[in-house]
């Protein structure tokens, strides 16, 4: 496909995004925003988000996406939770700081049985309930979102490098779907997964040095 063809097809797909499809983007695009700022608003605007893609992606036959938009809205209220806990000091209990060896094995064995859940499971569903499915690229970013929000709402700076897989994954298997407006969407969501995880980053380091 030419540059041209591209830019066609993301005009045609942008004259026909739907209402629900550009709410759902522009509340995205604030929760990532306000994550990176570490404020507590990430998660009702995660919400919104989460609900109205759900419906887009049972639309669209991506129920890879589907599954992890449920367990976005699930993690969404659990990491609502853990970001308001205090202790007896008033203090936040949850706080950004960086993976331990063994947390990222956890990490990387969490996405690995993900994955192949999600691949086989699709695979199985391809044949005669959504035939549009692209089982490889649907788990590998539903995997590497599962991971993302689990360490989101546990403040671990490693989440950022799964949204940036999921961002890099999720912008071609949207277009080729023709929901172009969330390909820019992710593409959006990409460029600040870069500036959250540079922000967790310095406040990581930083919480480290006090500790």
């Amino acid at each position: 496909m030419s540059i041209q063809e591209i830019f066609n097809a993301l005009v045609a797909g942008l004259k026909t995004t739907t209402l629900p499809e550009y709410i759902a983007v522009f509340a995205g695009i604030a929760s990532v925003w306000y994550s990176k700022k570490e404020h507590i608003l990430v998660y009702p605007t995660g919400l919104l988000n989460t609900i109205i893609y759900i419906w887009l992606s049972f639309k669209y036959h991506l129920l890879g996406e589907a599954t992890v938009n449920f367990y976005y809205t699930v993690m969404n209220i659990y990491g609502w939770y853990l970001w308001t806990r205090k202790d007896e000091k008033q203090q936040h209990v949850v706080t950004i700081r960086f993976s331990s060896y063994k947390e990222w094995g956890i990490q990387l064995l969490f996405f690995a049985v993900f994955y192949v859940g999600i691949f086989f499971a699709l695979s199985y569903l391809k044949k005669d309930f959504a035939p549009g499915a692209i089982p490889w690229a649907d788990a590998l970013a539903s995997a590497s979102a599962f991971t993302g929000m689990w360490l989101m709402a546990k403040k671990n700076v490693e989440s950022w490098y799964w949204w940036i897989l999921t961002n890099i994954c999720g912008m071609p298997l949207y277009f080729v779907k023709g929901l172009v407006f969330t390909c820019v969407y992710y593409f959006i969501l990409l460029l600040l997964a870069f500036g959250g995880w540079a922000e967790w980053r310095r406040k990581a380091l930083q919480n480290k040095n006090e500790g």
